[in-house]
């Protein structure tokens, strides 16, 4: 019985070792292990004995080996892994706004953010012809014929990969995506369509944005519909605090109430009429202010 025991210890000791192995990727961060100094830089080691070389320019005077450091992996243009510690706009898997560089017979190259590599876009994968200087959508990837990180502004291919599954009031993450008569289309969580729309926005919104939304409906066709308003009570306590902040910023009273024009209320405040006579209702029943033609501040 005890050495069955001993042989469960073991396996799971070994399964244990392998979910926290490091094992370098190409194209994300990794924690590797500085191995050697070299005059040039320093070969960091992972779990598995492959080595990447750090350029001396990322190294900081208190590094030494055996330090276990944070690094971005990639390919240089002779196609050979290399490290730094400079952080790109976007890993592979991830979508970003990025701006054209130069435009040459092979592609785009983008500004990825790291001081010694571009990041190409092959005509194949542009949607129109890239122009330099204007500013485009994409999505990073290893293309897996040639093992190199490339990027990709045929966004709807990389989409809708896995079935819908938010619930109501979800929180996620949003990427905008285009501007449009409705508002704004948006990737939600790095996997699926998703729509924003205009009256419900009530904050400056930009391309390239990454944002946190709530999911408030999936549609039939798969597409996610989301708000980027709190929950509503959330919503209305924060503005509560910013009407109050506000009164005390202009000597207890303002001339702003539950009877002025959306425009105003949304103006001042960026909020609707509706949230905002809630928080004035909130901060009546608190006690906090007195209603009429102004409000003010009860101290």
């Amino acid at each position: 019985m005890d050495f069955f025991a001993d042989i469960c210890r073991i396996i799971g000791f070994c399964r244990l070792m392998k979910q926290s192995s490091r094992t370098m990727n190409i194209g994300e961060y990794n924690q590797l292990r500085i191995n050697r100094m070299v005059d040039f830089g320093a070969y960091l080691i992972d779990d598995d004995t492959h080595e990447v070389l750090l350029p001396k320019r990322y190294l900081t005077s208190d590094m030494k080996v055996g330090d276990t450091i944070r690094v971005f992996v990639y390919n240089d243009s002779e196609n050979r892994p290399v490290a730094t510690t400079e952080e790109p706009k976007a890993v592979v898997g991830d979508f970003a706004l990025m701006r054209v560089k130069a435009v040459n017979k092979v592609g785009a190259f983008l500004d990825w953010g790291l001081t010694a590599k571009d990041l190409l876009v092959p005509f194949s994968e542009q949607r129109v012809d890239m122009q330099a200087g204007r500013s485009y959508i994409v999505r990073v990837y290893l293309d897996p014929a040639s093992q190199r990180i490339v990027a990709s502004a045929k966004l709807a291919k990389f989409l809708s990969l896995t079935e819908p599954d938010y619930y109501h009031r979800q929180r996620v993450e949003v990427l905008v995506v285009q501007r449009s008569d409705l508002g704004y289309r948006v990737i939600v969580n790095n996997a699926h369509w998703g729509q924003i729309y205009q009256n419900e926005t009530y904050q400056d919104v930009n391309v390239g944005d990454r944002l946190t939304a709530f999911v408030k409906q999936v549609r039939p066709d798969g597409k996610v519909d989301v708000t980027l308003a709190k929950i509503e009570k959330m919503r209305v306590d924060d503005l509560a605090d910013r009407i109050e902040q506000y009164l005390r910023a202009h000597g207890g009273e303002m001339a702003i109430t539950d009877k002025s024009s959306p425009e105003d209320i949304n103006k001042t405040f960026n909020c609707s009429k509706k949230d905002f006579k809630k928080a004035l209702g909130q901060l009546y029943k608190q006690q906090k202010v007195t209603l009429g033609d102004n409000v003010k501040l009860i101290d």
